[in-house]
């Protein structure tokens, strides 16, 4: 186990379910990445850049839904401004990514 964190810490990230309506390819990123939008209903569109091109083609991603941390801070990575981070699972050395079982309202938060 890493870190004990207090269940205060873990309220201040605010997890949310998104779906990514765009998906570009993201040559400048240092390692093979993919820029995306994605739709957290009343909470905005936000975009997110990913490194998940090994196992996730564009249109793999193209209307799936996601969890996302949508409260950091924004990153600029490249000439690309990444208002979220896109969650997942470390599979090897590939990233797999998080996603409600079934389809539920954008923006819905994750506890």
């Amino acid at each position: 186990m890493e870190k004990i964190i207090t269940f205060e810490d873990f309220t201040k990230v605010d997890l949310r379910i998104g779906t990514i309506i765009e998906v570009s390819d993201f040559p400048e990123a240092r390692n093979p990445a993919y820029q995306l939008v994605i739709d957290f209903g009343g909470l905005g569109v936000k975009k997110s850049s990913a490194q998940i091109t090994t196992i996730y083609t564009k249109q793999d991603l193209l209307n799936r839904q996601i969890v996302a941390v949508i409260n950091f801070p924004r990153k600029q990575i490249a000439k690309f401004m990444s208002e979220c981070l896109v969650v997942g699972a470390v599979k090897e050395k590939d990233v797999v990514l998080l996603h409600p079982e079934h389809k539920v309202q954008n923006g819905s938060a994750v506890l």
